[in-house]
């Protein structure tokens, strides 16, 4: 399974792609995250149903100082296939 996500709210300067990179890598989760130019971040989450489903919902969260308003997910139209999880700069 691959998932496009975004995510809305205080989720720059927080430590939310670190927080993501490390929970994507504790679940085997691949794929990768970045900060949009709008405040918000992105990511692809490639693995299981239920890895993907627990690390959207681990999103959600986010780290303690983050606040998270609001997560678009959508499947992933990209074709590759992710050997890791990366923090894309």
């Amino acid at each position: 399974m691959k998932k496009h996500i975004y995510i809305t709210g205080r989720v720059q300067g927080v430590g939310f792609r670190h927080f993501t990179r490390k929970n994507a890598e504790n679940l085997g989760v691949k794929g990768w995250v970045k900060n949009l130019s709008d405040g918000r971040v992105e990511a692809v989450f490639q693995g299981t149903e239920n890895k993907v489903k627990e690390l959207i919902e681990r999103c959600k969260e986010g780290p303690r100082s983050s606040y998270v308003k609001d997560i678009e997910v959508s499947d992933a139209d990209d074709s590759k296939d992710h050997s890791s999880f990366e923090v894309i700069l």
